[in-house]
């Protein structure tokens, strides 16, 4: 590669970099902001407690008044302290970001149910809704590679130090927090925190990998001419054949690759099942396709 070429690509890189930089920044702001509105506007101002900081702090405004961003505040700083000494500074700068903003903008939404005239005395319209509208906000802010602080950070020291899996000390620490609410609020809210909680994570995943319009099957058959007409002459769709060696048996197999719209999905997984019942077939979500003829 010549000089002039490699300064071509490295302008064209620094460049790339920077928009992704502010986009990353956009939208973990963004994402932030959502997540304050839906915490005022829906959770906070019904009890419910979905986990985490500021569930804790939803249960200590009932019983001490002391305001929710100032709780969710000092919590952070104290985490971000006991980060730094237990999972070092890199994993702390990951988090410093959220923990800080978080807390601002949910004290400068403080008093949105006052500006906006919404009636969020419905439990369940306003469990859904708030989920919805949480779970993007969060789903931004990992998209963007951020994270919120809080127990975020609680869970990977739990992991750490007790050698479980982030799943199990998420469930141990979320599920203590929205258990105790239940001594505070009553069983009924319990029930909607865990609805609002399967929702968070429900949107924040979609918006992380997307909506999956699109299936990719592997396909292993002793009929692969068969099955590969069938995909292309029936079907109308491309498939790619590939080489792959058996684990155990070490023999050599052919692999049929095929990705093809979820409306085409069971029309495939028939033909294949008339041609070959015996063929071995994955199917797998395709989140992103692209490039191709």
């Amino acid at each position: 590669m010549s000089i002039f070429s490699k300064i071509k690509l490295k302008h064209a890189l620094a460049s790339v970099e920077k928009k992704s930089r502010v986009k990353r920044y956009f939208n973990f702001t963004i994402g932030c902001l959502l997540m304050a509105i839906s915490y005022n506007l829906f959770l906070a101002s019904n009890d419910i407690v979905s986990g985490g900081i500021g569930g804790i702090a939803i249960i200590l405004n009932e019983l001490t008044s002391i305001s929710n961003s100032l709780v969710i505040f000092i919590c952070n700083i104290l985490l971000l302290v006991l980060s730094y000494f237990l999972l070092g500074k890199e994993k702390t700068k990951a988090t410093l970001m959220g923990s800080l903003l978080l807390p601002v903008l949910i004290e400068l939404t403080s008093h949105i149910n006052v500006w906006l005239e919404l009636d969020t005395s419905q439990l369940l319209v306003s469990s859904v809704f708030g989920g919805v509208i949480y779970g993007f906000g969060l789903g931004m802010i990992f998209k963007a590679g951020f994270t919120t602080g809080g127990t975020d950070i609680l869970n990977q020291i739990i992991s750490k130090f007790m050698k479980i899996g982030i799943g199990k000390s998420m469930l141990l620490c979320d599920g203590s927090i929205v258990l105790l609410s239940g001594l505070v609020f009553g069983p009924t809210k319990v029930m909607y925190a865990i609805m609002v909680l399967y929702i968070i994570s429900f949107i924040s995943d979609r918006v992380i990998l997307g909506v999956s319009d699109s299936k990719a099957f592997y396909i292993i058959t002793d009929q692969e001419e068969l099955i590969k007409e069938y995909i292309l002459k029936v079907l109308n769709h491309g498939v790619t054949i590939f080489n792959a060696k058996g684990g155990y048996k070490k023999d050599t197999q052919t692999v049929l690759m095929c990705v093809l719209p979820t409306k085409d999905y069971y029309r495939l997984k028939a033909g294949i099942t008339e041609i070959d019942n015996d063929a071995f077939v994955v199917v797998t979500d395709a989140y992103e396709v692209f490039g191709g003829e």
